[in-house]
């Protein structure tokens, strides 16, 4: 398994679960085992919620080695290649390969620029968060929106520029209105830059020349999939690790899971959904594609999706964004709790606001 991520764990454990009692060795470059990411942008930037709490539990009987970066996969000696961080080399032979990579934040190349992605990152914005007293945020994406909500939380004045309205491609207008106007009472400035935006130390330019300003800035505008050490070794690689639909690398006894994995989309195309939902789905998959060939069952997607912020919890059931109005099955929107759900015939879309239901559940009303 290469990835310290939820994927390479929930694989440990599928494997173990499905009975494989042959060794497995668990890489991953981070110098702690696998931990839950969510929180990052929530109960530890507010600093309610301990880093030790998320370290996810290792039941799966696996050799971990961490603070160890995969660097190069040979398909015919079946090796991937990785450097310890004392600098020394190693050759790891396998017999089936999982590759959970996943992804990196993506950046936009201005000095000092901060982001968020991993457990170090979050610690080291909590720190700048307590020592300022106004925030920018480049990308109002899920991301981009929960550090806001954080930041205005904690104080500070809080600025999110973003080529769009917030959340609108990833929820829908409707969705992001309701999210838009709870940023607004708490008193969250949106600047909507259609024509992009250029960072610059302590701020970032708008195509008309306006200067935003704060004491700290954060990009959030996506990831990217860590596959640089899989170049030249034959695997397809198109925004990430190319796969089939059971998760299979186009090579023997290789898959790829989660973040790092590009799925068929159906229509020629492949797309990459870095979710927790889809990590866990993909990992059990590609271990049954391991185990059991081409009678293992295909991966088939189920949406699903959550996000917290500005007084506002939504999970979601369903392909985004979620098109119109929606139909209001229990609750009110005006009170900020209800649950709703898009009848689109291509993209049915439920959701929970501020709302208490089970996930099954959830996904049963997208389906009907």
């Amino acid at each position: 398994m290469v990835g310290g991520s939820l994927a390479g764990v929930t694989a440990v454990d599928e494997l173990r679960g499905q009975g494989w009692d042959g060794p497995i060795t668990l890489v991953g470059d981070e110098p702690w085992a696998a931990y839950a990411r969510p929180p990052l942008s929530k109960g530890v930037l507010k600093g309610t919620e301990d880093a030790g709490a998320l370290v996810l539990p290792e039941s799966g009987e696996a050799e971990v080695l961490t603070g160890t970066r995969a660097t190069g996969l040979d398909l015919t000696a079946r090796r991937v290649r990785v450097r310890n961080d004392d600098g020394s080399a190693d050759d790891l032979p396998y017999d089936a390969l999982v590759i959970a990579t996943g992804a990196r934040a993506r950046t936009l190349g201005h000095p000092g620029e901060r982001t968020l992605r991993t457990l170090d990152d979050a610690l080291r914005l909590r720190a700048g968060v307590t020592r300022s007293r106004s925030l920018l945020v480049i990308g109002g994406g899920f991301l981009g929106m929960e550090i806001a909500s954080v930041a205005a939380e904690l104080g500070l004045s809080v600025t999110v520029v973003d080529v769009r309205t917030p959340l609108v491609t990833t929820l829908g207008p409707y969705l992001a209105g309701l999210f838009g106007r709870a940023a607004y009472e708490r008193g969250v400035r949106t600047v909507v830059a259609p024509d992009g935006v250029t960072p610059a130390p302590y701020g970032a330019e708008l195509a008309d020349g306006t200067r935003l300003e704060a004491d700290l800035v954060v990009t959030a505008v996506g990831c990217r999939p860590n596959t640089e050490w899989l170049e030249g070794s034959g695997l397809t690689l198109l925004g990430g690790v190319v796969v089939d639909e059971r998760c299979r690398a186009g090579a023997p006894d290789i898959v790829a899971v989660g973040d790092v994995a590009a799925f068929p989309t159906g229509d020629g195309r492949f797309r990459r959904t870095p979710h927790w939902d889809s990590a866990i789905g993909q990992a059990r998959a590609g271990v049954a594609a391991l185990l059991n060939g081409d009678s293992a069952p295909p991966y088939t997607p189920r949406p699903y999706f959550w996000t917290e912020a500005f007084g506002l919890a939504v999970k979601l059931a369903g392909v985004l964004p979620a098109a119109g109005e929606p139909a209001v099955l229990k609750g009110s929107a005006e009170a900020r709790s209800a649950l709703l759900r898009w009848d689109d015939p291509h993209h049915p879309v439920a959701a929970a606001l501020n709302h208490r239901i089970p996930v099954a559940r959830l996904r049963a009303l997208a389906a009907a």
